[in-house]
């Protein structure tokens, strides 16, 4: 369902819909990589009527599940502000054409890089967070220019709940438009390859997901 297709700047793993007024949708990656997990985000997307695509922020390196040491290395020597403003908006370029609207999601390290993009990018029409945000150094709520849905953990360790809370007071204070939940679950809970894969929580957050695009997309 699936191919890798170059970017400027880079490459990318792009899964179509076959369907000519598709709505797009740009996937950021966990800090694992381009795992054959993320593709499949992409390939659900395709199969629910979207065109997704994810750029391949690591530029080919895909860390092991096991190895979070490697994938921490990986996720702190990345420029997130640089991916963002390049990596992420060929991407978009890739999807763009007259009409069309796009959206941007990601998980985890692409939580914060989905966020990033809310704020300086012009290209998408609305913003999927899951379980992960950027410092206030990266990017302030306040800032955020298009609608944003966000999906957090509450045993989340990384993405705590205590920075969720500040940035759904910094969104309601700016008077942005937002959804956003709260699973009994961890970090991590969407992805059915690691053992922190909660079914229930991942099933109701894409469910929330599919009716958000279907408000800001089509």
């Amino acid at each position: 369902m699936g191919m890798t297709v170059k970017l400027e700047g880079g490459s990318g793993y792009y899964a179509a819909s076959g369907r000519q007024d598709a709505p797009g949708v740009v996937v950021i990656q966990e800090w694992w990589g381009l795992q054959d997990q993320i593709k499949s985000v992409c390939q659900q997307y395709a199969a629910a009527g979207f065109d997704a695509i994810v750029p391949d922020l690591y530029a080919g390196v895909v860390v092991p599940y096991h190895d979070e040491e490697a994938a921490g290395r990986e996720m702190d020597a990345l420029d997130f502000l640089s991916a963002t403003d390049l990596q992420v908006k060929a991407a978009a370029d890739f999807l763009a054409r007259p009409g069309r609207k796009i959206g941007l999601t990601g998980f985890c390290l692409g939580g914060i890089v989905s966020i990033l993009g809310a704020i300086r990018l012009d290209v998408f029409a609305a913003s999927s967070c899951y379980y992960g945000l950027p410092s206030p150094e990266q990017g302030k709520p306040a800032n955020i220019n298009i609608p944003i849905q966000g999906h957090f953990a509450l045993g989340d360790t990384w993405c705590t709940p205590a920075m969720v809370d500040a940035f759904e007071a910094g969104l309601a204070a700016a008077g942005k438009p937002f959804e956003l939940y709260r699973y009994d679950c961890d970090h991590g809970f969407f992805n059915p390859d690691i053992k922190e894969y909660d079914a229930a929580s991942a099933a109701l957050s894409w469910q929330r997901d599919l009716a958000f695009w279907a408000k800001h997309l089509k």
